[in-house]
């Protein structure tokens, strides 16, 4: 999962952000797509808290680190809980 420090969209993003998205990352390691969801709000309203909005470029991006090394099933998992925090996302608006 560490390729995903090598990622082009990284090296521009807030380093704040950045661990912020670590953490999550280490959080989800061995994790089912059904577990992510959770550590997905988590990090946004985390965020939030803190003032730090993400844009729906660097969600796009984590949701792929996310989804890096997990079966079909689970990217498909992951999608399902993409189309949730956006409807979160929205209604924070």
């Amino acid at each position: 999962m560490n390729e995903w420090m090598n990622h082009p969209a990284m090296k521009n993003l807030d380093p704040i952000k950045l661990e912020l998205i670590r953490s999550a990352a280490s959080r989800t390691a061995g994790k089912t797509g059904r577990s992510l969801a959770p550590v997905m709000m988590t990090l946004i309203t985390n965020a939030n808290k803190k003032g730090i909005r993400f844009t729906s470029d660097e969600v796009s991006l984590i949701l792929e680190i996310l989804k890096e090394g997990k079966t079909e099933e689970e990217q498909k998992q992951i999608e399902n809980m993409i189309k949730m925090v956006t409807t979160y996302m929205k209604k924070q608006k």
